[in-house]
């Protein structure tokens, strides 16, 4: 199995450091709001990634956090009047909920930072102890000089680093790019007590005192949204190497790339961020997770209408395929083909694991014999499940989708004027049927005849 390393910036053979439990540790949300679809492509890709991971070892243990302190938390809480625990349970629970219906798999532990005081107090003790690290004016900063691979993650030098921190120039700082490890909270802002005062933990400690307490010093897959490179991932690394006495904090570090909404980048001024939430009041959920997975992880995704509709009409194909194998039993003990694994250990190349995915559903529409379509039925079945795709049976994904996209493609009334088709058909009302047919086509839905009756599926 081989992984794109950001660190070594090229694929690199996968070899766990134990590998009869291997490590993998994702930043999750910040649940101050509703996550909106860049936020849920992490979640898809590493979820496939864990999928991948669990079909070669026994045991992998895979961390994906909530972030329950943050001062987009705080300000959220102040607007409605209520304390930071309404609004993050809140939140935390409608992630969850939208993942789910993404086909994400629950992770093994979901940490949330209010749970780990301790700990994250304990880590930045000992920075201060080994002067990685420095109390000033109830702050205490890591000092980014004490650590001299600071910059090696992101490939960025000081002047860089300088720039895209967009460092907050504060006279209690020792070097500009010294950063909050802990900082003082008022008196209306929710804090704890610590060494150095009450207050709230920085953002970067939080990751890297979870990751320890649930993971060990040294965890094999770190992974991430591109755009927590630098600092946040950069930051995790100072802390974690510094406090662990030189250990390597991830030996292996992966990062999706950007979506993007019809070529735009997705942004609030422009107006075109687009909530997970509200997305799925229109869409199957699994037609959302195909898009996040049709782009190699690597690349920018680029959501649109069109692209939607391309996800919709694809598995109309897969479960179609599956239609035709619904009276055969998956043969026992045949799972997915060698080729379709061999993408995914390839980097997750999900392009060409789906590419193989659709020849088992043409090898699924042609197979006659019983015995290959119980093969090809169960190469199918486990191929999905790898990816988290085909977990609904045909008739779920037919007929299970009312009012998904409208009143006009509610399954209930397609379902009603096929009826007054079949009859039409029965009174050999030719001309009626067609133009029943001709206007489920309009709406977008094509009508099979077979010799089992009349179907229908999403043009």
């Amino acid at each position: 199995m081989q992984l794109h390393n950001t660190l070594s910036g090229r694929k690199e053979v996968f070899t766990p450091l134990d590998p009869l439990r291997v490590t993998m540790y994702v930043c999750g949300p910040t649940v101050y709001s509703y996550a909106h679809i860049g936020n849920a492509r992490p979640a898809v890709v590493f979820d496939v990634l864990a999928r991948v991971l669990r079909r070669r070892y026994p045991e992998v243990v895979y961390v994906r956090n909530v972030t329950d302190i943050d001062d987009k938390i705080n300000a959220a809480a102040a607007k409605e009047g209520v304390d930071i625990r309404v609004i993050t349970d809140r939140y935390a629970a409608i992630y969850h909920q939208d993942m789910a219906a993404l086909g994400v798999a629950p992770p093994d532990h979901a940490p949330r930072v209010t749970e780990h005081l301790p700990q994250i107090l304990t880590m930045i003790g000992r920075l201060v102890a080994s002067g990685h690290a420095y109390a000033a004016e109830g702050h205490v900063l890591f000092h980014t000089p004490s650590f001299a691979d600071y910059g090696k993650l992101s490939g960025r030098d000081e002047q860089a680093l300088m720039a895209g921190a967009r460092v907050e120039v504060a006279p209690y700082k020792k070097h500009p790019g010294d950063f909050v490890l802990w900082k003082p909270s008022s008196e209306d802002q929710p804090g704890w007590d610590s060494p150095w005062g009450r207050g709230r933990p920085g953002w970067h400690i939080e990751c890297s005192a979870m990751a320890e307490a649930l993971l060990g010093e040294t965890i094999d897959i770190h992974g991430g949204g591109h755009d927590l490179i630098f600092p946040h991932h950069e930051n995790e690394i100072a802390q974690s190497v510094c406090a662990h006495g030189g250990k390597a904090f991830a030996r292996f570090w992966l990062h999706n790339g950007f979506l993007n909404v019809e070529s735009q980048k997705m942004s609030k001024s422009v107006g075109n961020v687009l909530l997970v939430h509200q997305l799925l009041e229109t869409l199957p959920g699994e037609a959302i997770r195909l898009v996040l997975l049709t782009g190699h992880y690597r690349q920018p995704v680029d959501w649109g209408a069109e692209m939607v509709a391309e996800a919709r009409r694809k598995l109309d194909r897969l479960y179609g395929a599956l239609r035709e194998l619904e009276d055969v039993a998956p043969t026992d003990g045949v799972s997915a083909p060698e080729a379709f694994v061999a993408a995914l250990e390839d980097d997750l190349n999900t392009p060409m694991a789906l590419a193989e995915l659709f020849e088992l559903a043409r090898a699924a529409n042609k197979a006659v014999d019983a015995a290959e379509r119980g093969r090809v039925k169960a190469q199918m079945l486990d191929a999905g499940a790898m990816l988290g795709l085909l977990h609904q049976s045909p008739q779920q994904w037919f007929y299970g989708q009312a009012s998904q996209t409208g009143p006009d493609d509610d399954a209930t009334s397609i379902e009603a004027l096929l009826a007054e088709r079949a009859e039409a058909r029965r009174n050999r009302q030719w001309a009626d049927s067609d133009r029943i047919r001709d206007a489920l086509r309009a709406r977008g839905v094509l009508v099979e005849d077979s010799r089992d009756g009349q179907r229908w599926r999403r043009a």
